[in-house]
């Protein structure tokens, strides 16, 4: 078996390199750990250790946040969809970032216990494709425009998007950063993200035409550091869970913020007029302008968004811990 560490330093409120260090080598010296410098690092160190360790069985620990985890499953999809044998491959987290929503979707498990860890079973998980057209930086620098992307836990338009690229800009700053980082994008997001065009398509037909506040799509049920935004959700049947609000005023979205935090909004009756919801399994986003979405909180431009849900396409560690149906 081999193991692969991806550390992100940057990760959370401060630098658990040091730390994840030594606890690597004290159970498992042969044991391989890489430090990311830039982004996009992570993605590459796993295509690139997939290919040559193919054949061997591999685990590959994301040591970050969703960010991380999205570039770790992001490189090896790439090398499976390119043709490498993905059976004997199982990715894992050891979260330490500023939210780690991803692992929230499982109850009881201590995935900060590395021994737990990485003696865990995996199971089967289903993985988003993310296909679009790239922005305006893509199509000016003479490259192809195409591109794919994958993801894990939630794809978000609209004010959500507003929000990752918000706490993108706060993270690592005292008092409005670190685990209030959410909180702080939705409130600057509320003067500028509340009124999104778009065209929304689920299963190939017309689900949505017009402004929206946000839509999602989610395999998770958490995001923000703990919002239950897709209560129903689950990560393993195929298919993908689909809201939309429409927009509304400040005054009205703060009446309901809790209700969306704790994951009831969808059986209030009183917000039926503004809450859409289907399940699917491919759903297509696009607008007549450039527009960004957010997925697994990093962020994306492009004017067309394509997204399958790959079902059980990945095998995903799981310490000691049901989810929250019990299973």
């Amino acid at each position: 078996m081999k193991n692969l560490f991806v550390i992100n330093p940057c990760a959370g409120e401060k630098n658990h390199v040091s730390d994840i260090e030594s606890k690597v080598k004290a159970l498992d010296g042969s044991a391989e750990v890489y430090v990311t410098r830039n982004p996009g690092d992570a993605t590459r160190i796993v295509e690139s250790f997939c290919g040559l360790n193919v054949g061997d069985g591999i685990r590959i620990y994301a040591c970050g946040g969703d960010g991380t985890l999205n570039e770790v499953v992001t490189g090896f999809m790439n090398w499976k969809q390119s043709g490498g044998n993905g059976e004997g491959v199982e990715v894992g987290c050891y979260p330490c970032g500023s939210g780690n929503d991803y692992v929230k979707y499982w109850t009881g498990g201590d995935f900060n216990n590395l021994e737990k860890l990485m003696t865990a079973q995996s199971v089967e998980v289903d993985v988003m494709k993310v296909s679009y057209e790239a922005g305006m930086v893509g199509r000016a620098d003479g490259h192809d425009s195409r591109r794919v992307r994958y993801a894990l836990n939630t794809l978000n338009y609209g004010f959500e998007a507003e929000v990752c690229r918000v706490m993108a800009e706060v993270r690592r700053k005292p008092l409005i950063g670190g685990r209030m980082a959410y909180t702080t994008g939705i409130v600057k997001s509320l003067v500028k993200g509340r009124h999104n065009p778009c065209r929304i398509f689920v299963d190939g037909e017309l689900w949505r035409e017009g402004d929206c506040m946000l839509a999602s799509l989610a395999n998770g049920r958490y995001e923000g550091g703990g919002f239950r935004s897709a209560p129903r959700s689950m990560n393993d049947d195929g298919l993908l869970e689909v809201t939309a609000i429409s927009p509304i005023s400040i005054a009205r979205f703060a009446s309901i913020i809790g209700q969306y935090k704790s994951g009831k909004y969808l059986d209030n009756a009183s917000l039926h007029d503004i809450v859409a919801y289907c399940r699917a399994q491919h759903v297509g986003i696009e607008s007549h302008t450039d527009f960004c979405v957010g997925i697994d909180g990093e962020l994306l431009m492009g004017n067309h968004f394509d997204i399958e849900n790959m079902r059980r396409e990945l095998k995903f560690i799981v310490v000691d811990s049901v989810n929250e149906t019990g299973k």
